[in-house]
């Protein structure tokens, strides 16, 4: 394939979902080769385009083309736990064949089957090694893996695959800090053409470009996201000093306007006394009467349309403001005095076999780090109590309530209202809704079926679920939570956490974002819980 041919061109591409839900009217887009970061607010259909370029949806109109082998690496990612990692590999046919062969079985199918990757086994664990797979073996199911290390899988059998064109779709999702670093390596190495939805800062720091998927279209930016930012901040105080100016038109409009009718008024008035001492012959005045009436509605609608016009510029000027509105959580019931006992653990085994010891007060704000598969959703599920320790004591003194990793909580088949309808049974119509506003589900937004929604706006969702759940959750538990999030919803998280009063648990690997929801204790899942020193996180 020729390095400068566009390798992905979408044309009038439309798509919807069957409740009638629009995520995409007309879209343009061309890519060529090189990294791509695709952006934009939650729900703007980021991961519906993939998908559409994949093949994996059809359009509801306009067409796509890809030129050359295409791989997919998808957001939410299930892989039959029973196969074996070859089989997830892609390799597991080539794989018999070679060893067939070398039992001495020389049948023309297996020959078929190799072509010319006799190093197909070496170039597998060699894959696997470079991903920090190297403890996975090609006869392993991908049962006994991590969700984490399936992620990885995944993309292995993407790189042995070799595709011209590469698709994922935040792929640092439930990777730890150590799996992070080699993804990067393997996007900063990809050769080809490569698309990235992600929310991760690092990794958007390593793409050509950004591509900002927004509901008039894709804008591009050249560089990766720290260019991209501050292109946007110099859009923004444009847009914001335009705001102004338009503003100050309209009000010097309105003004011109009164003036202008405050002196058609004080010609009537002259004209009437004239009238009433008959200083001037009767067909005079009646001539001028009507000339004023002429001239006076003239200069009215010469104004009454500036005005107009002043007002249709500052609506454009205000449009071209970004609005990346904040949840708002105002919920008094949550909050926990200082010195209350939330939670304890008294030599809790898990079942992964991990040790936990930990004692909880008042409004803590507690980050939970360990490697993939040391047990971190474990733990807080057991907390929540979804799975019975193996052994010792756990108990939790206030409500709690739970932020699963897979956002399982809600029922694809109901609206929002109804789903938060039935974890607040006590709650009237008016009240849910006002509540899931503060969310950002305003009006129709609030009966759309959980089923249509973005992965963000599912996380949105379902904290918006859990959050206005009865009785209210003064210990909050949250697995990953800015897995799905654009970066706006990131910031709207933050405020949000930030008036929450209750306790808070939050198992992650998005430090920075650890860092600005303001935890006070840091922890480490390896084997045993144990403290951790903030300057080495």
């Amino acid at each position: 394939m020729s390095s400068t041919t566009t390798s992905i061109t979408c044309t009038g591409l439309t798509f919807g979902w069957p409740d009638g839900t629009p995520v995409l009217d007309g879209l343009d887009l061309s890519v060529g080769p090189g990294r791509t970061g695709l952006i934009g607010l939650n729900g703007t259909g980021k991961s519906t385009l993939l998908k559409l370029i994949a093949g994996e949806l059809t359009p509801l109109g306009g067409a796509v083309r890809v030129t050359g082998e295409l791989g997919h690496l998808p957001q939410n990612l299930t892989l039959d736990t029973s196969l074996r990692v070859d089989e997830a590999l892609g390799v597991a046919d080539a794989r018999a064949a070679l060893h067939a062969i070398e039992a001495g079985d020389a049948a023309e199918e297996h020959f078929t089957a190799i072509g010319d990757d006799w190093d197909v086994e070496e170039r597998a664990r060699a894959t696997l090694d470079q991903l920090g797979l190297v403890g996975v073996g090609l006869d392993r199911t991908v049962g006994e893996v991590s969700g984490g290390e399936s992620v990885l899988l995944r993309l292995a059998a993407l790189l042995l695959a070799r595709p011209d064109v590469l698709l994922l779709d935040e792929p640092t999702n439930d990777l730890d800090r150590e799996a992070r670093q080699r993804l990067y390596a393997a996007v900063s190495a990809w050769p080809g053409v490569l698309v990235v939805v992600s929310h991760d800062r690092e990794l958007l720091g390593l793409v050509d470009r950004i591509a900002d998927l927004r509901p008039d279209g894709v804008h591009w930016y050249g560089g990766n996201l720290d260019a991209y930012e501050e292109a946007v901040a110099a859009e923004q105080e444009a847009a914001e000093r335009m705001v102004r100016v338009a503003e100050a038109d309209v009000k010097r409009q309105r003004r011109e306007l009164t003036e202008s009718q405050s002196k058609l008024a004080k010609r009537v008035r002259y004209g009437n006394k004239m009238s009433a001492n008959k200083r001037e012959p009767k067909i005079v005045m009646n001539q001028r009467k009507r000339d004023a009436q002429v001239s006076g509605a003239k200069h009215r609608l010469l104004h009454e349309q500036r005005l107009e016009d002043a007002k249709e510029r500052l609506d454009e000027a205000a449009e071209a403001v970004r609005d990346d509105a904040e949840i708002r959580v105002d919920l008094p019931f949550t909050a926990v005095p200082p010195g209350r006992r939330v939670l304890t653990l008294r030599d809790v085994e898990l079942r992964c076999g991990a040790r936990a010891t930990l004692d909880v007060h008042g409004p803590e704000r507690i980050a939970l780090l360990g490697r993939n598969g040391s047990g971190k959703s474990t733990l807080l599920r057991t907390i929540a109590g979804g799975l019975p320790a193996v052994a010792g004591e756990v108990e939790t003194h206030v409500p709690v309530r739970s932020l699963p990793q897979r956002l399982d909580v809600l029922d694809d088949d109901l609206s929002l209202v109804e789903n938060v309808a039935r974890l607040a049974p006590e709650a009237t119509n008016n009240r849910v809704r006002a509540q899931l506003a503060r969310f950002l589900f305003k009006g129709a937004r609030a009966d759309r079926t959980v089923g249509t929604l973005s992965g963000g706006e599912r996380f949105r969702a379902t904290l918006a679920a859990v959050m206005l759940a009865e009785p209210a959750p003064q210990l909050l538990m949250l697995d990953e939570p800015t897995n799905n999030l654009d970066m706006a919803s990131v910031r709207q998280l933050v405020a949000a956490l930030g008036s929450y009063e209750g306790a808070l648990i939050v198992a992650g690997h998005d430090v920075p974002f650890l860092r600005d929801i303001g935890v006070t204790r840091w922890l480490r899942l390896d084997g045993e819980l144990n403290p951790v020193d903030p300057e080495e996180v």
